[in-house]
């Protein structure tokens, strides 16, 4: 397969970015700072706060020393440990921040955000199968919450598993049906996935008509008439009982005002498939503007 574009490249680490800073402020910091003047003891509530508020100005060794304390002096709850795995990832220290990230699922299990953070952390590590199991978890728990199924499908591409990936953002379309860049994301799916099938019949059988009839539609995406035109040919040489081919070469005849060509292969089409609507209106239109003699 071939590598991605510049342009797809570009918008994944744009998509990536995204992802990132929604986890770590919008997902993570406003909602453990929320449960936290509720769950922990008033005497470490003052420290908890400094290490949300280092954190949230980038400060990750100072947020790192007042979360480690407030674990040691008792504050062992889900948050604190969430909050502590989110500071060792951003320090680049994923093995410490699964560590944390596993503590706070072991002490509350339908603790979202730490399923969701291990999920990326083990995803940044290669631990790819790890971190789909993360990510699945994080799917039942809430299935409408984006971010876990945006980091899903991050982690099916990796593993190369196109249509699980796909499928998590026709999900995502049906959260945020205006979000331009998840039907972006959509499209690239299925165009990894069309790229795939191409590779697999290529392998299978250089020679397929098929093989044949993907590059002639992708030359006429292009607008490369004529190497169309050859291809379609060589997919009806391959096999002349071919529903469609002969279609497709009607069509690019009449552009191109090739009548007599147009209509023997439009005759052969309906040969094929006689009750073929688009066929027999394609028929008409030839017999309508250039009747036989």
């Amino acid at each position: 397969m071939r590598p991605p574009s510049n342009a797809l490249l570009t918008a994944s680490r744009i998509w990536s970015g995204f992802l990132a800073g929604l986890i770590l402020l919008g997902y993570a910091l406003l909602a453990v700072k929320l449960r936290a003047q509720g769950d922990l003891p008033e005497a470490l509530r003052g420290q908890f706060e400094a290490g949300v508020a280092a954190q949230k100005a980038g400060r990750l060794d100072e947020a790192a020393k007042d979360f480690e304390a407030v674990l040691r002096e008792g504050g062992n709850l889900a948050f604190v440990h969430n909050n502590l795995g989110i500071v060792y990832q951003r320090q680049g220290d994923y093995t410490r921040a699964i560590a944390q990230f596993r503590k706070a699922i072991d002490l509350q299990p339908d603790y979202l955000a730490p399923h969701v953070l291990v999920g990326s952390s083990l995803l940044a590590t290669g631990r790819i199968s790890e971190a789909i199991k993360e990510l699945e978890r994080a799917v039942k728990l809430d299935p409408k919450q984006q971010l876990a199924r945006l980091e899903l499908a991050k982690a099916y591409e990796r593993a190369n598993n196109l249509a699980a990936m796909t499928g998590e953002y026709r999900a995502l379309r049906e959260l945020a049906p205006r979000d331009p860049e998840v039907a972006y994301q959509i499209g690239r799916g299925y165009l990894r996935t069309a790229q795939w099938c191409l590779e697999q019949m290529k392998r299978l059988d250089p020679q397929s008509p098929r093989v044949y009839e993907s590059a002639a539609e992708a030359y006429q995406v292009q607008g490369r008439r004529e190497e169309a035109t050859r291809a379609y040919q060589r997919a009806a040489q391959a096999d002349p009982r071919l529903p469609g081919i002969h279609l497709a070469l009607a069509h690019i005849y009449l552009e191109q005002r090739k009548i007599e060509d147009a209509r023997r292969e439009i005759e052969l089409e309906l040969a094929l498939v006689p009750e073929s609507v688009v066929a027999k209106a394609v028929q008409q239109r030839i017999d309508a503007e250039n009747p036989k003699p």
